[in-house]
């Protein structure tokens, strides 16, 4: 990616009055909101569901990018057009999610810690030539009186800097969309 197209991207990506759409649930959460609904979850009901969001008239006035999960980036429309195609022609950004979830932190139990790293600048180059331009890496970190940990912190700050740095062996030169996500107690 030149940096005149990685400017674009990161422009794109906070435009004024737009939005970005996270349809980047994995099968096993959206097969949970389906099932909550009556839903059967198969590969064409969350390809039909996906595409729904995606590729309604008019969608780029209102999103200027939307996360996939990896399903989605492999599957196409309903007319056999690939989603990042449809996405892209739609006038939207095509990103996905990268990290594989967050899992128990050893030595921490009630705190967890993102995984993905294991492969990833592979998947990158993969998800860059299906036509993904970012890729979003979410860190929950658990927030209450007595977390989170620093344990926690410096593990998802180290393991969501591997993904952001720069200095990022990549050939595909991706923008990083980091995220974290506090959970609060109740």
């Amino acid at each position: 990616m030149t940096d005149a197209r990685l400017l674009n991207t990161v422009s794109e990506l906070v435009a004024p009055g737009h939005g970005i759409l996270a349809v980047d649930e994995s099968v096993a959460t959206i097969s949970k909101r389906f099932a909550a609904l009556g839903i059967d979850s198969t590969a064409e009901s969350r390809r039909a569901y996906r595409e729904t969001l995606l590729m309604c008239p008019g969608v780029s006035e209102f999103i200027s990018v939307a996360i996939l999960y990896d399903e989605t980036l492999r599957q196409t429309t309903s007319d056999g057009v690939p989603f990042p195609t449809g996405i892209s022609a739609a006038g939207v950004i095509c990103g996905i999610k990268v990290d594989t979830g967050a899992k128990q932190l050893a030595g921490c139990p009630s705190e967890t810690v993102t995984e993905g790293l294991d492969g990833l600048r592979d998947r990158i180059a993969e998800y860059a030539e299906l036509g993904a331009r970012f890729a979003k890496w979410r860190a929950v970190i658990r927030v209450d009186a007595v977390q989170p940990s620093r344990t926690a912190l410096a593990v998802n700050a180290h393991n969501t800097a591997c993904l952001a740095s720069p200095n990022r062996p990549s050939s595909s030169g991706y923008t990083s969309l980091p995220r974290a996500s506090g959970l609060a107690a109740r």
